[in-house]
């Protein structure tokens, strides 16, 4: 008997994000996990699930430079990561290593 192939369709993260609670939640369990490649990753499926354009405005840099940065091969400097953090309305804290900050809106 022949086994029938399935075609698996990528899932595409930045589709997934679709809401605050989402988007925050997603880019502390990469920061707390800390793996610098998989930060860069979440920041690229925010910063395309929030659209990538108006985030550059608001980060104040040119959209290249973003995409530039946090392409598979980009390797984007602290400053880069603080503007996109902050064009996201959003802010890094320092917490006690196994604490959880809770979220207030």
């Amino acid at each position: 008997m022949k086994r029938k192939k399935t075609k698996l369709q990528e899932l595409d993260v930045a589709e997934l994000l679709d809401t605050e609670e989402k988007l925050i939640a997603y880019l502390s369990a990469e920061f707390e996990e800390g793996d610098p490649h998989y930060i860069k990753i979440a920041l690229s499926n925010v910063a395309r699930a929030r659209n990538i354009t108006e985030l550059a405005k608001k980060a104040g840099m040119p959209r290249a430079s973003i995409y530039r940065a946090l392409s598979e091969n980009g390797n984007p400097e602290y400053e880069t990561i603080q503007k996109i953090v902050k064009a996201l309305d959003m802010q890094l804290v320092v917490v006690p290593k196994g604490a959880r900050l809770e979220i207030r809106e």
